[in-house]
């Protein structure tokens, strides 16, 4: 074992009790070193060296005498608790989750992940890849679309990438693009910032009657862009299959519509909704964007969270982003790399497809284990439960009196109250849970993993309605058992995504039959809103049911990956 030398200039810091020595990597032998390099004799010397004097000042800063880490951490955890916590039902996209303990500790707060760098070097990111692989999997079945990436910022710039990508696909001169009124208000206000920075036209319409129709309504309201000319192209339609408002629409119609006048067609969906919903591929889509949040990403009040985009066949290669593929190494073993990437800004950059492309690589990675732990039974009893209780919800609020807007939704409920809305808001807030009054008439209500009868008691009684017991009425239980395992497993016993085949008390499950077979039991929806297709069929959604099968799995991976947590990560690109 190497003991690295004694350097006599650096100070003690678990003794002294100083914040910076413990946090600031180079000590004095390591600072003379790089100022002999440099040919510096002082710190002062490297600053008046590298910092124009047009840009410091003279004056001593006026800050308080250095804390010790003891007392900042205090500080800290004083201002942490000022922060009130209360239950979230706004919804647009932000939900409450469980995030599975062994995720949490394995994934989320394990140096193994959070201190990994980007994936440029594949031969010492292997695991990683293995997880944006898998993550890469998860959207494409639940979306039913042929090609993803591996993550992108978030839900309100993806869907300003996905409005890019359509515009650079028709290659048209001019044009426009419909957005549907409908779409979470971040959503909107992003979109039409990008698209306004570029020069294309949007044209904000309710799609919900019609392609058609929303855009002579909105020509009639006077909200039709100016310079959008009567013969300009159809570039691109955006419609959100979950609606801000929670409403549940068939766009099929719509989306028929777009494509007659050559436009793409752009959904903006919901993975835990794609569980229960028809997928977009369904709908006849050519591009989905969605938030991955809700598969056990906390909320982080308000964000980051990681995105997602994914691509019917003969777009892939206008995807902003990275592509994780599967390639073969020299030995023959299966390799992952990252197969698309040439757009990306560090490389292309004023010609990059993307200048907002950055993923969300740990917290995709999060999402991709949490389908993994839950697979597509699970998933699907999440699904349900969650609907369940927003159906039930409802059923209390009729039975009330109240209003609910729309028959058909997933997990909110809209409610129209007539200047009430406020009233409802304070009082929901007093018992600890936010709701969201989009106006003073409407009050709305997000259902999630999180909910539970005694939420659902709370929010009736916000409404100032009787609260009937809903402790069986809103178990939101599917009516076929979750997690049954069906005879015809197609030989998902016989391998794991990495080639190895499952251990003995690994928790390895066959595919159940709801995974087969997505109709399900009865959730109330149409027709033409319940999904028809399968999903997560690969055997890495069947193998790791238990948490000790799932620790190990997650060791595996971060086995066949450097972070900081074992050594500098070193990066090298060619200039």
């Amino acid at each position: 074992m190497t003991q690295q030398p004694f350097d006599p200039i650096a100070p003690h810091a678990a003794a002294s009790g100083a914040f910076a020595p413990r946090h600031v990597g180079p000590r004095g032998r390591e600072i003379r070193a790089m100022l002999d390099q440099l040919g510096l004799d002082s710190l002062d010397a490297l600053v008046d060296a590298a910092v124009p004097a047009s840009i410091r000042t003279d004056r001593p800063l006026d800050l308080p005498a250095a804390r010790t880490e003891t007392e900042v951490l205090d500080d800290l955890r004083a201002l942490a608790a000022k922060n009130v916590v209360k239950t979230q039902m706004i919804g647009l996209g932000y939900y409450g989750t469980v995030t599975p303990p062994v995720i949490r500790r394995n994934v989320l707060e394990s140096p193994a992940w959070y201190t990994a760098y980007t994936p440029y070097q594949p031969e010492i990111s292997q695991g990683r890849l293995e997880a944006l692989l898998t993550f890469q999997q998860v959207v494409e079945d639940l979306t039913g679309l042929d090609v993803a990436n591996a993550s992108l910022l978030d839900e309100a710039t993806a869907v300003a990438e996905a409005v890019a990508l359509m515009w650079r696909a028709s290659r048209a001169k001019t044009g426009y693009v419909v957005v549907d009124a409908d779409l979470f208000p971040q959503t909107l206000a992003v979109t039409l910032g990008r698209a306004r920075a570029v020069g294309l036209p949007v044209v904000v319409a309710d799609l919900s009657g019609g392609l058609a129709a929303g855009l002579a309504a909105a020509r009639a309201a006077g909200e039709y862009p100016q310079d959008v000319a009567d013969d300009a192209t159809l570039v691109g339609v955006v419609v959100q299959q979950c609606g801000a408002s929670g409403r549940v629409v068939d766009w099929a119609p719509v989306v028929a519509e777009a494509k007659e006048a050559g436009a793409l067609v752009t959904v903006a969906a919901d993975l835990l909704a794609l569980t229960l919903l028809a997928s977009p591929a369904e709908l006849g889509a050519d591009v989905s964007v969605g938030s991955a949040q809700r598969f056990g990403v906390p909320l982080f009040y308000g964000g980051p969270h990681a995105a997602f985009m994914a691509v019917r066949k003969g777009l892939e290669r206008s995807l902003p982003g990275r592509l994780v593929g599967v390639s073969v190494d020299a030995d023959g073993d299966t390799a992952y790399r990252l197969a698309l990437q040439t757009r990306e800004q560090h490389i292309r950059r004023e010609k990059a497809t993307s200048n907002i492309c950055t993923a969300q690589a740990l917290l995709a990675i999060v999402a991709s284990m949490y389908a993994v732990y839950h697979g597509p039974d699970g998933l699907r009893a999440i699904a349900e439960r969650t609907h369940g209780r927003a159906t039930t919800l409802a059923a209390a609020l009729r039975a009330g009196g109240v209003t609910v807007e729309h028959d058909v939704f997933f997990d909110t409920v809209r409610t129209v109250v007539p200047g009430r809305a406020k009233a409802v808001v304070e009082a929901a807030a007093t018992a600890g849970i936010n709701l969201y009054n989009p106006d003073a008439d409407h009050v709305q209500i997000a259902c999630d993993e999180t909910t539970t009868p005694a939420t659902l008691t709370a929010v009736l009684e916000a409404f100032g309605l009787a609260t009937p017991d809903l402790t069986t009425a809103a178990s939101g239980e599917p009516t076929a058992k979750a997690g049954a395992a069906a005879s015809d497993a197609k030989g998902v016993e016989a391998a794991r995504v990495d080639g190895q085949p499952a251990e003995e008390g690994d928790g390895a499950a066959s595919p159940s039959t709801e995974a087969a077979s997505p109709a399900g039991p009865d959730h109330g929806l149409p027709a033409w809103a319940t999904r028809t297709t399968p999903y997560l069929q690969h055997p890495v959604f069947h193998l790791h049911r238990s948490e000790t099968a799932m620790l190990r799995y997650l060791r595996r991976l971060s086995d066949k990956d450097l972070a900081l947590d074992r050594t500098m990560i070193p990066l090298a690109r060619a200039r």
